[in-house]
């Protein structure tokens, strides 16, 4: 017992007796024998290796490939070049390091890999921890690919710029329980279609190398923007082709540029400040409130033909055109529309007509829409802006220049105003259209006669301008209706006729029925009307005019 005791501690005595180095740093001191089954000396800083070999994809051995290596976080690292057997191996390496491998060879694809050396590297025996790359497979770049770029039009895509993608370029089997998610071996190229529109790339592995290693091509091709305004004319293209499809249909591929939108969609305006024009309509009068001077934006979902665009601006009546000018911007994608200087008042309502034709295709857009003048952070007070009534009486006992029974009173307000559904405010007369000397007693339709026995008042928003002659006048074009309108109207029941110049009117806001929690009128502003709103003298709208004789 007492003999192996002393054969132990001998080896340790000596090296503190003399000078001590670790050439070697295997951690034990040279010298000193190396540690054998029975030993119990551990090294202070264990090491391990790290070795494999790189193949090409035909299982070749490559011969000069380079290998370098980053160890953790460590600034320096190592290299080796793999032997004519395409083997390399890495010695002195930390062990439970994790290092970065790089594989590179020109004319071959570079491939980066993951792994971690073994912590036990170092324990007994020395430097047994290894961290295995391989076998290493990297794909040969001597082949190229071709593609014909076509715009949707047709014609050769000069100048279409394209990436192509190699996905996988090499293949790596890790030990160490590691998983090829550590591995990375791409191959990305860029290239410019000539004026034929064939696009090459060169230095790719060929359709072979790639099926073997079962990679893809992965082609990505720019939208393109020929004229550089900013704005595509063509969409961009993607798509993917396995390197056994490269092989089995060894052909130049074509790639069809699709139109910047699809053309399968129709033309439309996907937004606006005036929001019934959109595809969408937004009848709600806050969004289609437009300022005095502001322009109306319009954007649409595809671009269009600058000399398509046609716009025409009516007033709420559409008896004639007002002055408009529109242009095209953004390469076709939206339009300004200018109303002329002065054209558009608050409180105001207006009608607007837009077509165009598509750049991409030729679809045509007719859209009709309304708006409204004003600012919505700046409600106005609603007021009667105007009477006047349709003159039916030009010969027989009714006077011409009088209100007479059964005669259409038109009452326009200073804004549009929705009326509620369900009812409908009245109107009375400060004036005796009995007959009976008193005004408001039980008549009906006299002021302070509030029982329900006025003349009702109804929407009559406009659909055509004034009648004035026969044939009627015509709109300048189909009118959008909004459900709102600065125009009412009631047919005048009494028993005499007024003097239309001297009678003042009130129209009973503040009496109105409730019918429900939306009994009030509305303003374009969503301003309720509660006051009751009176004025005096009411215009004559002449009767028809036959037509001239011929």
């Amino acid at each position: 017992m007492k003999k192996h005791l002393v054969m132990a501690v001998l080896p340790l005595l000596a090296w503190g007796c003399g000078d001590s180095t670790d050439a070697d740093n295997d951690g034990v001191a040279d010298g000193i024998r190396d540690p054998n089954n029975v030993s119990v000396v551990v090294p202070s800083t264990p090491k391990g290796t790290v070795s494999g070999q790189v193949l090409g994809t035909n299982l070749q051995a490559l011969e000069g490939v380079t290998v370098a290596m980053t160890i953790g976080s460590q600034a320096t690292g190592k290299s080796a070049t793999t032997d004519a057997s395409g083997n390399f191996v890495m010695t002195d390496v930390p062990a439970g390091a994790q290092v970065l491998l790089t594989f590179s060879k020109s004319g071959y694809a570079t491939l980066r890999a993951t792994s971690t050396v073994p912590s036990a590297a170092g324990t007994v025996p020395i430097n047994n921890g290894n961290a295995s790359f391989g076998p290493v497979t990297l794909a040969q770049l001597n082949g190229k690919l071709v593609f014909n770029v076509v715009t949707p039009q047709g014609r050769p895509a000069a100048g279409a710029k394209g990436t192509l993608e190699v996905d996988r370029a090499g293949s790596l089997v890790l030990s160490n329980y590691d998983t090829t998610a550590s591995v990375l071996s791409k191959v990305y190229v860029e290239a410019t279609a000539d004026d034929q529109g064939v696009l090459t790339f060169n230095g790719v592995p060929s359709g072979a190398e790639l099926a073997r290693l079962n990679g893809s091509y992965n082609l990505w091709v720019s939208p393109m923007d020929a004229n550089g305004d900013g704005i595509p004319e063509t969409g961009g293209f993607v798509t993917s082709y396995s390197g056994a499809a490269i092989v089995s249909t060894s052909v130049t591929r074509v790639v069809n540029l699709p139109f910047s939108r699809p053309q399968n969609v129709p033309l439309a305006v996907e937004g606006s400040n005036v929001g019934s024009l959109k595809a969408a309509q937004v009848i709600d009068p806050l969004n289609n409130l437009v300022r005095p001077g502001e322009p109306i934006y319009v954007y649409f979902n595809q671009p269009v033909q600058a000399g398509s665009l046609l716009v025409r601006l009516t007033d709420e009546y559409a008896k004639e055109s007002l002055a408009v000018t529109a242009n095209v911007n953004a390469g076709g994608y939206s339009a300004t529309i200018n109303p002329g200087s002065g054209v558009v008042q608050e409180g105001k309502e207006y009608n607007l007509f837009v077509r165009a034709v598509s750049a991409e295709g030729g679809t045509n857009l007719t859209q009709t829409g309304f708006f409204f003048g004003g600012d919505q952070a700046s409600p106005k007070a609603v007021t009667i802006s105007e009477l006047r009534y349709q003159e039916t009486s030009q010969t027989g006992t009714l006077a011409a220049t009088q209100l007479n029974p059964g005669e259409v009173v038109y009452v326009s307000f200073s804004a549009p105003l929705r009326p509620p559904a369900g009812t409908s405010v009245q109107v009375f007369f400060k004036a005796d259209i009995n007959n009976d000397t008193y005004i408001g007693t039980t008549a009906y339709g006299e002021f302070n006669n509030y029982s329900g026995q006025g003349f009702p008042l109804v929407l009559a928003e406009p659909t055509f301008p004034y009648v004035t002659r026969t044939p009627a006048e015509t709109p300048v074009f189909g009118i959008l209706q909004s459900g709102y309108s600065t125009r009412y109207a009631f047919t005048y029941g009494g028993t005499v006729a007024l003097n239309p110049t001297q009678t003042e009117l009130v129209v009973a806001f503040s009496k109105l029925p409730t019918v429900g929690t939306n009994e009030a009128y509305e303003s374009t502003w969503g301003q309720p009307v509660s006051t009751d709103l009176s004025a005096v003298g009411i215009a004559i709208q002449p009767a028809q005019t036959p037509p001239p004789t011929p």
